[in-house]
């Protein structure tokens, strides 16, 4: 019986430390923005939430000039990093080593 008490008492107690812990860092970002120069970050911050979600994963505020540019330099890499035509530049390499040829040493005759 009193072990069922004792490990209730430590579970409420864990309870409470973790909600008091959690509330703390909850309550800065509830509270109002008091300096102006954060909540102009902190509205720009929400402004990009906005456009990158209505991009649907491409660049936020990019045109067509912009994506030929990124893919022109895209392209580049990947012919500096041996890809090119039906090249998957995202997977993992296929190492293959080859021991060298070694000739024998005769150490006799020398």
């Amino acid at each position: 019986m009193l072990s069922v008490v004792s490990s209730k008492v430590s579970l409420c107690s864990a309870i409470a430390s973790q909600s008091v812990r959690y509330f703390g860092l909850s309550a800065p970002a509830a509270q109002k923005v008091s300096d102006p120069i954060q909540g102009l970050f902190v509205e720009k911050i929400k402004e990009y939430a906005t456009k990158k979600a209505a991009a649907g994963g491409k660049m936020v505020d990019s045109n067509a000039a912009t994506e030929a540019q990124l893919q022109a330099e895209l392209d580049k890499v990947a012919k500096a990093y041996g890809g090119g035509a039906g090249v998957d530049m995202t997977s993992f390499p296929d190492l293959k080593f080859v021991d060298p040829a070694i000739e024998p040493i005769n150490i006799a005759s020398a």
